[in-house]
């Protein structure tokens, strides 16, 4: 559909721009990718519309006319506005960027990733405002439907329709008051059946935390006494306790930091997880956003990688793991996560 501003097809401009910088049909109609005859046409609906020739032929050339050689500034500067404001993306300046930024994350998203990054891009973007909406059962449908900006989650729970980042690796510990007799020593297999723990389950699904639905799946079952709605409220549930949790050690070392808890390594091997960070792939080109995933991923690697289990393992355990993995993936998504 031609579109149109008064009587005049703005697509002749692109064909007028062509024949006034060529002053020939032929090789506009090159430059164009159009046959003679289609900017033989273009061209006489240009003459209609000015009221005026604009190419005439004189000997074996065609010259301009006077109206023709006063449009050539104008319209090559109409088409390269259009190309700077519309076709070539205007570059992006965190100093100077004012816009707000939705992302959906877990609370143990934020604490250990988001809290810092956060802190950092506010000094070299004042203007980027976030919102952190939590996490719920349909994440990637709120990317979908343009209710956030970017989603911070467990790589499993992403979708395979846009574009997305890993960004860290983690693992997982025993954390636990230091008052806790048990905690003392080295954690084994047997104290850790032996004790109390505290999980989290999340929404109104009741969804279980990775870490409750993998030992689950163990020929010995944990005795679970508290269940939390949250990674960041089993801190107060372990405390002045004998109860233990298994946390992610990024979050059990930012806890230990402030509080009166002592972590202890794995005694058996446990599945790491992958954050990832995914955006709508219609963003993909987006220079904010894409600076922001940046700096993401700066302050994510900044932090170091994590220490990993104590318990060797093999490549046969690394492939159940990463079965574990992905079946938890297939129950989760069932469950429109």
């Amino acid at each position: 559909m031609a579109m149109r501003f008064g009587r005049l097809d703005l697509n002749l401009l692109v064909a007028l721009d062509a024949l006034l910088t060529e002053r020939s049909v032929s090789l506009a109609a090159d430059k164009l990718c159009l046959s003679q005859s289609a900017t033989s046409s273009a061209l006489g609906r240009l003459r209609e519309y000015f009221g005026d020739e604009l190419l005439v032929v004189k000997g074996r050339n065609m010259i301009l006319t006077a109206r023709a050689e006063e449009l050539i500034e104008p319209v090559r500067a109409v088409l390269e506005q259009i190309r700077a404001t519309i076709t070539v993306a205007p570059p992006f300046d965190p100093a100077t960027a004012e816009r707000q930024i939705r992302i959906m994350a877990s609370d143990y998203s934020t604490q250990v990733l988001l809290a810092d990054a956060i802190s950092e891009i506010s000094r070299e973007a004042p203007g980027i405002r976030f919102e952190i909406q939590p996490m719920h059962e349909t994440p990637v449908d709120a990317l979908e439907r343009g209710y956030i900006d970017l989603l911070l989650t467990i790589d499993y729970a992403i979708s395979t329709d846009h574009p997305s980042q890993i960004l860290f690796e983690d693992d997982y510990v025993v954390l636990g008051w230091d008052g806790n007799p048990a905690m003392q020593g080295p954690m084994t297999r047997e104290l850790y059946f032996e004790l109390g723990h505290v999980t989290a389950r999340f929404g109104k699904a009741r969804v279980a935390a990775f870490d409750d639905w993998f030992m689950r799946r163990q020929k010995q079952q944990r005795r679970v006494e508290v269940v939390a709605p949250s990674f960041l409220s089993i801190v107060g549930l372990v405390m002045n306790s004998n109860r233990i949790a298994t946390v992610h050690r990024r979050m059990a070392e930012i806890f230990m930091r402030n509080l009166p808890l002592v972590m202890r390594e794995m005694p058996f091997s446990f599945p790491p997880i992958r954050e990832a960070i995914q955006w709508h792939i219609s963003n993909n080109n987006d220079a904010g956003l894409r600076w922001v995933v940046e700096k993401l991923d700066a302050v994510a690697q900044r932090t170091g990688a994590v220490a990993g289990n104590v318990v060797p393992i093999g490549e046969g355990q690394r492939e159940d793991n990463e079965r574990e993995r992905i079946e938890y993936a297939f129950r989760m998504n069932n469950k429109n996560l």
